[in-house]
């Protein structure tokens, strides 16, 4: 898969932000297809030096392939940013001048169906960014209490039906395991009586209908999942407190969310250290694509991005 196939989105904004230059230090806590990265390290020069932590091996392999020819030196580590500290630690790197996060999944992720992070194309219910973690979303489906799923998907994506869903997963799978994505995301549109080609219903349900019909109803439970298999709040809510340890006073900070319990993570932690004297605010509001993005780029529709400066 080539490098186009992903598409960074507001990369014009992070760059008016972040404003790289020679001998600047920056971590990218999501390097993924090295979207970002290739327009920011070139701008660091020879003395600078870029770090990308990713997840999926798949992608750091690809990210170490596709900057090797950046005359940056550049490191793309396999590690959670939960543990950007360690990692820094290791290559012996005291703070940085930049980091930005881009809290989004890379398109190869959701167009390759054995990752299961999408019910476009059947396949397994993985959904792990890490293949070599032990948890994967069938695990969650099949072995979490009925009421521990109810407040999982309900945590993790505000899913208005969250009972009903996990009810309807706990009678499926009394019978037969639920092990792909196609038995998922059938078993929430059934608890939502969704029909796939959205055709007319009784009068009754027209209204919740409409509310449902521009997004497949499977779409949260799948978010929830994907989010509870790889922790990715726990491990937003390290980043954001450790980032006074990892960006140097005067240091500049990009964070790219793509849902409103992220987006709502990243303003308070902001406000936090606003407030505190830490830090202050680049983007008050967060910005957002603009028209023209949004039409090339859909993925960027939903991207919210906030800054900071380390004070």
């Amino acid at each position: 898969m080539d490098a186009a196939a992903h598409v960074p989105v507001l990369t014009q904004e992070v760059l008016e932000i972040l404003r790289p230059r020679a001998d600047k230090i920056c971590m990218d806590c999501t390097i993924g297809r090295a979207g970002h990265a290739a327009l920011i390290a070139p701008q660091l020069g020879l003395r600078g030096r870029y770090v990308g932590l990713d997840l999926d091996p798949i992608n750091v392999a690809f990210a170490r392939h596709h900057m090797a020819g950046v005359p940056c030196p550049t490191e793309v580590v396999h590690a959670n940013f939960a543990d950007s500290r360690r990692v820094l630690g290791e290559l012996d790197i005291d703070r940085v001048d930049l980091l930005m996060a881009d809290l989004g999944f890379s398109s190869n992720q959701m167009d390759d169906p054995h990752r299961g992070l999408s019910f476009r194309d059947d396949g397994p219910l993985d959904m792990r960014f890490d293949p070599g973690q032990p948890l994967k979303a069938s695990d969650l489906v099949n072995h979490t209490s009925q009421k521990e799923l109810a407040d999982l998907i309900w945590k993790y994506s505000e899913e208005r039906l969250s009972r009903k869903i996990a009810r309807k997963i706990a009678e499926y799978r009394v019978r037969n395991p639920i092990h792909t994505t196609a038995d998922l995301a059938g078993i929430v549109r059934e608890a939502y009586g969704w029909r796939a080609q959205g055709k007319s219903r009784s009068r009754a349900s027209g209204a919740a209908h409409r509310r449902t019909a521009r997004i497949d109803p499977a779409t949260r439970t799948f978010m929830a999942l994907r989010i509870a298999v790889n922790a990715e709040l726990d491990a937003l809510g390290t980043l954001l407190r450790d980032l006074p340890d990892l960006v140097r006073p005067g240091g500049l900070v990009v964070i790219i969310s793509f849902h409103s319990l992220e987006d709502r993570m990243v303003k308070q932690a902001f406000r936090r250290l606003k407030d505190g004297g830490i830090a202050k605010w680049i983007t008050k509001k967060p910005l957002t694509a603009a028209s023209e993005e949004r039409t090339g780029n859909p993925r960027s529709r939903s991207a919210k991005l906030r800054g900071l400066q380390m004070e």
